[in-house]
């Protein structure tokens, strides 16, 4: 069984169908990238895989985990949809930090709340076992101060990273558009997603700042990091690829390995799209 496995997504808005019979898996520690033209259906496929949208139908598998079984029309809990979002790790094309944080606090913030939920859920079960108040109010104490520490501790972790343990005091302001996307992965990352997901994790960066970037993702594979990108970069999915997805009006036209789709595609709607694409580049 495939680590990751999406078997007929279908999504509409109105009555417009923006996914149509999405299926495709991949493997635990293989990097996915998703390409092809605006409204081919990328971000939208993302954004199901997110838990930002639902599908019409379809299924996800995740780790031998049924996550998604949009056929069944069961409908689920926002506790239960949030703890499914736990899986996935998104990076947004526009980095959504929050300004009045600092970089640090930026990236534990959601460790942190996570660790409130928790808190809580802890206390009810020690009043159901009626545990006196003193020893209640005391083991709550000691996790608390406990995963603070390991959270702090991991977020240090992260900034070093993705370079940036001189910026931890500061604020998103204060840094390029290059160095705020490496906090956005590392935010991304604090709260140890199965699959990391990008939504064009260049696009709103200047040339000169998309290389500090693709760096930090391409050490992730190393890592051996699973990751799904969608991304306009055609020569960084060709070499950070195992397999790559091009997508058109809403369906996969072709997937296969980045030597196949980029040296020698089949689908006329794929050459045409890599035509074009060298052709913006200069090529």
């Amino acid at each position: 069984m495939s680590y990751l496995e999406i078997k007929n997504f279908i999504k509409s808005f109105d009555k417009t169908e923006v996914l149509k019979d999405i299926s495709f898996t991949m493997e635990k520690g293989e990097v996915l990238s998703v390409i092809g033209s605006s409204g081919s259906g990328k971000t939208t496929l993302l954004r199901c895989l997110n838990f930002l949208e639902s599908p019409d139908g379809g299924k996800m598998v995740l780790d031998g985990e049924q996550l998604i079984d949009a056929d069944g029309k069961a409908k689920e809990s926002e506790k239960a949809l949030r703890e499914k979002r736990l899986n996935f790790g998104l990076v947004f094309q526009s980095f959504n930090l929050f300004p009045q944080y600092t970089v640090l606090k930026n990236i534990t913030l959601a460790p942190t709340l996570l660790l409130k939920t928790e808190l809580k859920e802890l206390k009810k079960t020690l009043k159901e076992e009626k545990k006196p108040r003193r020893e209640i109010f005391s083991i709550l104490k000691e996790r608390k101060e406990t995963k603070k520490r390991e959270i702090e501790k991991e977020g240090g972790l992260l900034l070093d990273k993705i370079g940036l343990s001189d910026k931890k005091d500061a604020y998103p302001d204060q840094l390029s558009g290059g160095q705020c996307q490496r906090v956005a992965i590392a935010r991304a990352l604090a709260l140890k997603p199965k699959i990391l997901c990008f939504d064009e994790p260049t696009s709103a960066l200047d040339p000169e700042l998309t290389g500090e970037v693709l760096r930090v993702i391409k050490s992730l594979k190393d890592d051996g990091r699973t990751m799904i990108i969608v991304t306009h970069e055609m020569g960084f999915a060709q070499k950070v690829s195992d397999k790559v997805i091009f997508m058109a009006n809403g369906i996969i036209e072709e997937q296969g390995s980045p030597d196949e789709l980029f040296n020698n595609p089949k689908s006329e709607k794929l050459k045409s799209f890599l035509i074009s694409n060298n052709d913006k580049e200069g090529i």
